[in-house]
């Protein structure tokens, strides 16, 4: 088999290795370890049962819930209770496996248990391997929002396993493409060609072009990684880290007003139409680049627009968002195509008819 790797160059260097069948080099990163934890979804216990068996250390299973239903409180509290049954010490390892969730999550629990122990990342939705998995962000949310409790964490490694996307559902494989997306938006237009040329090979499992839309948005996410771990160098027209919320600040909203049952690429998907269509009013963005955003997610069968009626409520809600700075609401924006910038502080009424202007009335 074959595998491509990109370097993540963060304050602890780690690898992503993606390609079909990846996941069989866990072992290799397993030698000098004691014990093992693996923390999966119950909607994955099947193909979590099959990536156990090719461990050769004991291992502790940690089920949790899918999707958003575990970055909670809770369930963080159930992880660390396992940990402490199993005697769980610093020559052992935790393995996250799942979607971008669970690996949120498990790299949080990673993070936080005895200050910190080795964690491997495997991932197994798109969303998960262009997102969740890189960049070393880990939390909880909050009934106030979403990601408000976490740490900055790297794993040891990531191994992105193609294989795992086959049964995937369209919808899921969708989502995760709302990522991919904005790294086309924001760093690097290939990968939108790459869609437009043929957005159902971008949407199949196991087509080349799926791979290289996945190997693309990795590498787009480890160079802003790696130039800015912790998203403290956004100042002036240097966007930083924080480049990668683009289309996220409406997105989060959606997704705490849908009490997290909309997939994050789904709401992402609205977020960046929203703010290309708000970039475009205020001259910052051509109207082909603009409209560009809307066809291109439509065509690999995301969202574009929500409930004109929701937008009080999800203004209120984009205040927590973390990227707001005292009482100045902050977005990210696009001076044109892989040109971002931050917006601070825009008019409550021009936002306002931007929302209404792409979403249906009722």
């Amino acid at each position: 088999m074959s595998w491509s790797t990109v370097d993540v160059m963060a304050e602890q260097p780690y690898q992503v290795v993606i390609g079909h069948g990846a996941s069989s080099l866990l072992p290799q990163f397993l030698q000098e370890v004691q014990r093992v934890a693996v923390i999966y979804p119950e909607s994955q216990r099947l193909l979590a049962a099959g990536l156990v068996k090719t461990i050769d250390q004991p291992v502790t299973m940690i089920e949790v819930p899918t999707a958003e239903r575990a970055k909670t409180g809770l369930v963080l509290q159930h992880c660390w209770d396992a940990l402490a049954a199993a005697g769980f010490t610093r020559t052992d390892t935790i393995v996250g496996f799942g979607g971008g969730a669970t690996t949120d999550l498990a790299g949080f629990v990673a993070a936080t248990w005895l200050r910190g122990v080795p964690y491997i990342c495997v991932p197994t939705s798109v969303l998960a391997m262009v997102d969740a998995a890189v960049g070393g962000k880990t939390g909880i949310n909050l009934a106030s929002g979403k990601n408000l409790v976490g740490a900055f964490y790297e794993p040891f490694t990531v191994l992105c396993d193609l294989d795992f996307l086959e049964g995937l559902p369209p919808a899921e494989l969708s989502s995760g493409l709302a990522e991919v997306v904005k790294a086309g938006f924001i760093a690097d237009p290939f990968i939108l060609s790459v869609i437009e040329d043929n957005p159902l090979a971008a949407r199949t499992p196991g087509s080349p072009e799926l791979a290289e839309l996945i190997r693309r948005a990795v590498a787009v996410k480890a160079s802003v990684v790696s130039a800015d771990l912790r998203e403290r160098t956004s100042t002036g027209s240097d966007v930083g880290r924080e480049l990668l919320n683009y289309g996220h600040t409406l997105g989060h909203a959606i997704e705490r007003h849908e009490n997290y049952t909309m997939r994050h690429g789904e709401a992402v998907s609205i977020g960046m139409t929203f703010i290309a269509e708000l970039s475009r009013r205020l001259g910052r963005l051509d109207d082909d680049t603009a409209g560009r955003h809307a066809a291109v997610l439509s065509s690999v069968g995301l969202p574009t627009c929500y409930r004109a009626a929701a937008w009080p409520l999800l203004r209120e809600a984009m205040n927590l968002d973390k990227k707001t700075r005292g009482s100045a609401l902050r977005f990210v924006i696009l001076d044109g195509l892989a040109h971002p910038a931050i917006l601070t502080a825009p008019d409550e009424e021009l936002m306002e008819q931007t929302f209404t202007s792409i979403c249906p009335q009722g």
